[in-house]
């Protein structure tokens, strides 16, 4: 009996690693390790306009739980860079300076990672907490979208220097206000 329980202990950890090995391979936003151009995997749409394009987003999950009598939600909040569908041409000039470029857009969605971990934590468990969770998370996403696409605007795509600076400036600011929301 206990070599059956080994062997089917050793096939269930198989099949989870299999599965996990097949998701999305992504990296988690890190002050100390920002993003590289190696991190740029992804194959290059060579009709773009862009010389590169970097692919972020965040997520969370959450169980919740009335087991002790009183209502529980656990969550985890993450934001995360994917480098197989992040790109970047062969003939980019001015490198350093477009990779900059491209770590603000995933500094943008880190910053809306802490405004969803805030909200979170700020959430007071109601009847409905799969919608209330949901609706949280898109107005927060909608929120990320729309800064990139303006980041993306008043830059130029990384044509505009000034605002560039400008952009960075306020970027640092506000994920420093929310630092104590920055996830693990």
């Amino acid at each position: 009996m206990i070599r059956w329980q080994y062997c089917l202990i050793a096939i269930v950890w198989f099949l989870g690693s299999s599965s996990s090995e097949a998701q999305q391979e992504k990296i988690s936003w890190s002050q100390n390790r920002p993003i590289t151009w190696s991190d740029f995997r992804g194959a290059p749409e060579e009709n773009s306009p862009y010389s590169a394009n970097v692919n972020s987003g965040i997520g969370y999950s959450w169980s919740y739980s009335t087991a002790s009598g009183e209502p529980i939600l656990v969550f985890e909040v993450s934001c995360s860079f994917y480098p197989e569908l992040s790109w970047r041409k062969a003939t980019i000039t001015d490198a350093d300076y477009l990779l900059e470029h491209e770590r603000a857009h995933f500094d943008i969605s880190e910053l809306h990672a802490r405004k969803l971990q805030q909200a979170l934590e700020n959430y007071e468990i109601g009847r409905t907490v799969r919608l209330d969770l949901r609706r949280i998370y898109q107005k927060i996403e909608s929120e990320r979208v729309a800064m990139q696409e303006q980041f993306d605007k008043e830059t130029s795509h990384s044509e505009n220097r000034n605002k560039e600076l400008e952009w960075q400036v306020y970027i640092d600011r506000e994920l420093e206000k929310l630092k104590s929301f920055q996830h693990q």
